[in-house]
């Protein structure tokens, strides 16, 4: 694909001067797009489906940040069920973030292949604790720990609510074998779901002819598969996630973990990751793990996304400073305004290594925008936080009754004291302590479900494709990318006021 070109000092943008004087400085609220003719009839059935990496594909290019206040369990797996994907965020102990990865991938499978089981002889109240702490609501009974022999499923409606049994065993409670339907490992979607609503049963444990479990099908799964065709799954039929480890310390530790527990990508997230921390990171990863997909940031200049390109990165995140949470600009002064940085990066690397627009999204528009000028995916961070999916707690003002929640940069004092005290060292925190933050907690309003907000997105963009006179995203990025500076129109501060301002 053909691109201009232009030089900075550092050699990063290279686009001819009129292309350099277009995008110098330029942002979201710069721009308008000219419309153009469609011959769709629907919009409805316009494909927004983009690439994360060059072997992974979303069919909604948005992905939810890594940040304590936007993304655990809850958000990733409502992402990848839309047809993005979540990074699970760092800001906790190796052990905890691998578990809210596992979460995730025991998730809307056609087939759980290895379902979570408790031994017979476990008390009622442990079962009830480990099924709340996996967000399962039941649990296969195997005849001793480690044996893989099924003897029993407990469900919830099998679950005593009485205090007075909490110390009584599962055995006391759970359906038995002799009383299950089950079916053989290799039986088929289209036969489990026959079997399912023959017996009207909602789990259907698959077992060999010694009865050691292979799987376990769920009447929620298979629902979930039909409706969702779109959800974002790794070739096993099991929610992708993501996970974000730091490029230093405990780095290799943790990605271990977080791999065991089945991410499908790593983020190494660094606020500077053109540096040579970020290249020793990338390097000790590779050298352990090999191939897995890393998705490297923060850059916000071609230079930058070249070197993220050279040293292995599949994707490149680029943004400096250009969120709600972050103050770098505030107090560093480095940056680039988001629009250009976008524009920067794609001709650096064209389309050798996808990119990863992180910030600056204050309205669905700019997501298009970022698409159509070099980025391939989205990152939203404050977009999707306040959601009942985001972590944290819904607290209401005093004063005006209003609800909302805490959204906050992963440098600001909270979150670093917060992590630190969940997974570091006295050190670690004193040290941090010691660092200006470069980050801030602020409240968002309370939303309700992030299913609304995706399903919104998605509905936007696909307007904002057909605008652009193409029935795939796909489409209008290979049509728009080598200029857009034929499809956009600057903006007068009138002419911002007219289109932004109501």
């Amino acid at each position: 694909m053909a691109r201009s070109s232009w030089q900075t000092v550092d050699g990063a943008f290279a686009a001819a001067p009129d292309e350099a004087a277009f995008w110098t400085g330029r942002t979201f609220d710069d721009f308008l797009f000219r419309p153009q003719k469609t011959d769709s009839l629907t919009r409805r059935n316009i494909s927004v489906n983009s690439l994360l990496t060059a072997g992974v594909a979303l069919d909604l290019p948005i992905v939810s940040s890594n940040m304590d206040s936007v993304t655990g369990a809850d958000m990733a797996r409502a992402m990848a069920m839309h047809g993005g994907i979540g990074v699970v965020h760092r800001g906790m102990s190796i052990a905890r973030q691998a578990s809210e990865v596992a979460v995730v991938k025991r998730s809307q499978s056609a087939v759980i292949v290895s379902p979570l089981c408790l031994p017979a002889g476990t008390p009622i109240r442990q079962a009830r604790r480990f099924a709340r702490q996996n967000g399962i609501t039941g649990i296969l009974i195997e005849t001793a720990s480690g044996s893989n022999v099924l003897a029993g499923l407990l469900s919830n409606r099998d679950t005593p609510v009485h205090s007075a049994d909490e110390d009584r065993p599962v055995d006391d409670f759970m359906t038995p074998l002799s009383r299950l339907v089950t079916g053989a490992p290799d039986i088929s979607t289209d036969e489990a779901e026959r079997l399912m609503f023959e017996h009207r049963i909602e789990r259907l444990p698959l077992i060999d002819g010694a009865n050691r479990i292979h799987g376990l099908i769920t009447r929620r799964d298979i629902d979930l598969k039909r409706e969702r065709p779109g959800a974002s799954k790794d070739s096993a039929g099991h929610l992708r996630c993501a996970a974000a480890v730091g490029a230093r310390g405990d780095y290799l530790e943790r990605a271990a973990a977080l791999l065991e527990a089945g991410a499908d990508l790593l983020f190494i997230d660094i606020a500077h990751g053109h540096s040579a921390i970020m290249e020793q990171a990338v390097a000790g990863l590779r050298g352990k793990f090999g191939s897995v997909p890393l998705v490297c940031g923060n850059v916000a200049t071609g230079a930058g996304a070249r070197f993220m390109r050279d040293i292995g990165a599949d994707a490149v995140k680029v943004g400096v400073g250009p969120g709600r949470g972050c103050r770098t600009r505030l107090e560093t002064a480095a940056g680039v305004p988001q629009l250009q940085a976008i524009r920067e990066a794609y001709l650096a690397v064209g389309d050798s290594v996808p990119i990863m627009a992180d910030g600056g999204v204050k309205t669905d528009k700019d997501i298009f925008l970022a698409l159509i000028c070099g980025a391939s995916t989205v990152m939203l961070g404050s977009a999707l936080s306040g959601t009942d999916e985001a972590p944290g707690h819904v607290i209401e003002d005093p004063a005006t009754h209003m609800k909302k929640k805490l959204y906050r940069g992963m440098t600001s004092p909270e979150a670093v004291m917060e992590t630190l005290y969940d997974s570091g060292s006295s050190e670690e925190l004193d040290a941090a302590l010691e660092t200006p933050p470069e980050g801030q907690e602020i409240q968002v309003p309370y939303r309700g479900s992030v299913s609304s907000i995706l399903q919104r997105i998605r509905g936007h963009l696909q307007s904002s494709v057909s605008y652009g006179g193409e029935i795939t995203l796909a489409a209008v990025r290979e049509k728009v990318l080598p200029d857009p500076s034929r499809f956009l129109v600057p903006l007068s501060a009138a002419a911002r006021i007219e289109s932004y301002e109501r």
